[in-house]
């Protein structure tokens, strides 16, 4: 062979080796790039679950395991997997296909980051590098107030008799009056409240609850409002600024708790409600108490719903209807149903015979007491001669997971087996002027954000 001939072939030769190495080269690359792109625990996940999951799911927490690093996590990772994609948790269960989206507390979670738990979980759920874990989250504390942080220490407490709650028995209902006196000297304008069960097994077997500050006024009236509203999933309330709640200086207190027992006795429970001021002398633009609105046929304010029959294996719908008498504006909207509650949907029907659905809630689960806070410039501002319709659905049949039997006739009643229907609205009345102002501010804003 010519030696010209051979060194052209050493030279084909040697770029095809160059050509193979270099395609196994970039393959190599390809895969690296692939790998380090893999969704991975500290890298991806981790800020997830600190951010949504750990404030329950910690060792004071109320979640029935704490998630605070991957050892703790890896094992659930199907589970956690599976929840997400069922939405049922983190716990928001607000139909985000109709009505008002926009929410101060919503922490459900974006397609992204289901997405991307799905994904980590069908991959074998990788730690990845720990280097690039986020730091553990500062954990909200049950022996404190949780509005202390925003607010300060409150300006005065009040506490409920003792109460033992049995271990694995029955839910309990319970009612007891206490006399109010002494905490304040003249009447005094609430700006937020919080209720807690005692630390640290109260706050496991409170489930939800009322306190109630019941009195007489200046002219001899009878006025009442809460001066604690707790479930789980809720703790205190923070009125608007401009806006608060009138309270007299003597009185009692009824406390309406519902307690679920764990798998321990919780003896001589106490649970407490904390009240925030507005300074003496001051008086808000905005008066507010907060409202319960029923759904029944026998019309709004009725008998509680008494007229609940739901038959073994059915579901369900009872509608009650209040028109406003004043303009008003909601703040935040809490379903209660039972263990049959399946959904419940708020409806204004405006005095031009327009509907808007404002929040329907279509997977409503009883373990949880979610108050679900408009965000401001979408919380409903409603005219007066609104009328404001209730729907309520329950699912007495086997394939409600929360039911305890389908084969049960179910009536009105107190205990979580039994049932109940009414939403707590943060609703604050208006004169015509101010709603008309507030419309006006409101419409400028909205404006302003479109034109930027």
């Amino acid at each position: 062979m010519k030696k010209p001939l051979m060194k052209r072939l050493l030279a084909k030769t040697l770029n095809l080796l160059i050509l193979v190495i270099g395609i196994a080269g970039l393959e190599s690359a390809i895969a690296q790039a692939a790998h380090d792109d893999k969704i991975t625990y500290s890298k991806d996940i981790a800020n997830i679950i600190f951010e949504k999951c750990a404030s329950c799911h910690n060792p004071d927490g109320i979640g029935p395991m704490s998630l605070l690093n991957y050892e703790e996590v890896r094992p659930w990772a199907p589970l956690i997997s599976y929840k997400v994609q069922m939405g049922e948790m983190p716990p928001w269960h607000l139909d985000k296909t109709i009505g008002i989206q926009a929410y101060k507390n919503d922490i459900s979670l974006s397609d992204q980051q289901i997405g991307d738990i799905v994904s980590w979980a069908e991959t074998g759920a990788p730690q990845g590098d720990p280097d690039l874990m986020p730091p553990i989250p500062e954990l909200p504390n049950g022996s404190i107030w949780q509005l202390s942080t925003l607010l300060g220490e409150p300006d005065f407490v009040v506490q409920s008799p003792p109460y033992t709650v049995a271990a694995n028995a029955q839910d309990q209902w319970w009612v007891r009056d206490t006399p109010f006196e002494g905490l304040i000297d003249q009447p005094r304008y609430v700006r937020a409240t919080e209720l807690k069960g005692s630390y640290p097994q109260g706050v496991k077997v409170l489930h939800h609850g009322h306190a109630t500050l019941r009195s007489v006024d200046q002219h001899g009236d009878r006025a009442s409002g809460p001066v604690g509203r707790q479930g789980v999933g809720k703790s205190g309330d923070v009125f608007n600024d401009g806006t608060g709640m009138l309270i007299y200086p003597t009185g009692s207190i009824r406390w309406n708790l519902h307690y679920f027992p764990i798998n321990q006795e919780v003896a001589n429970e106490q649970a407490e409600a904390a009240v925030w001021l507005y300074p003496k002398g001051y008086k808000p633009e905005f008066r507010t108490r907060g409202e319960q609105f029923f759904a029944a046929d026998t019309g709004p304010g009725g008998l509680w719903a008494g007229d609940i029959v739901l038959p073994p294996n059915s579901i369900k719908s009872h509608q009650g209807v209040r028109v406003l008498d004043r303009p008003a504006l909601i703040t935040s909207f809490r379903p209660h149903m039972h263990m049959r509650g399946k959904a419940q949907s708020l409806v204004a029907v405006y005095p031009d015979s327009r509907r808007e659905m404002l929040a329907r809630v279509d997977k409503y689960n009883h373990a949880w007491q979610i108050a679900y806070e408009f965000e401001d410039d979408v919380a409903p501002l409603l005219p007066k001669g609104t009328m404001l319709m209730l729907t309520s659905t329950w699912d007495n049949t086997a394939d409600n997971p929360n039911n305890p039997d389908h084969r049960q006739w179910v009536v009105f009643g107190q205990r979580g087996v039994d049932e109940m229907s009414h939403t707590w609205l943060g609703i604050t009345y208006l004169t015509d002027d101010q709603f008309q102002r507030l419309s006006a501010e409101r419409r400028g804003r909205l404006t302003a954000q479109t034109e930027h």
